[in-house]
């Protein structure tokens, strides 16, 4: 399985949060590819700076590579994408991972439940 985490899900495997289900990290454990968008970090990014958000952004782009997950850069194919999908969710990060997410293709974990609505690709957790 290849998968795709949404910022939360990725912000909660990395400090190890109770909110991440035991069977949650063990699909992660055992998922062949696990990705983080560069948007992840952006959006991060932005939430730190309005201080909506309290992370190290230096640590959290560390972990990337130290959970063993994959950088999923974010390409011309997948900011084009976006214009195809309904107006069901109006963030813009969570937008540009739903394309990315379709485009690869990638399993996208989310506990944002609204989310479903875009694709059998979007597995919602709890």
């Amino acid at each position: 399985m290849h998968l795709l985490l949404d910022t939360h899900v990725f912000l909660w495997c990395i400090k190890n949060d109770r909110r991440l289900s035991k069977a949650t990290k063990t699909k992660i454990l055992q998922a062949d590819e696990v990705y983080i968008s560069s948007a992840s970090i952006w959006e991060a990014t932005i939430k730190v700076k309005l201080k909506k958000l309290d992370v190290d952004i230096e640590k959290i782009v560390e972990a990337i590579s130290s959970s063993g997950f994959l950088e999923l850069p974010v390409t011309v194919q997948h900011a084009a994408a976006v214009s195809r999908l309904s107006d069901i969710h109006r963030d813009p990060f969570d937008r540009i991972l739903i394309a990315q997410s379709m485009c690869e293709p990638l399993t996208f974990l989310t506990a944002d439940a609204e989310l479903k609505n875009y694709s059998d690709l979007v597995e919602v957790i709890n």
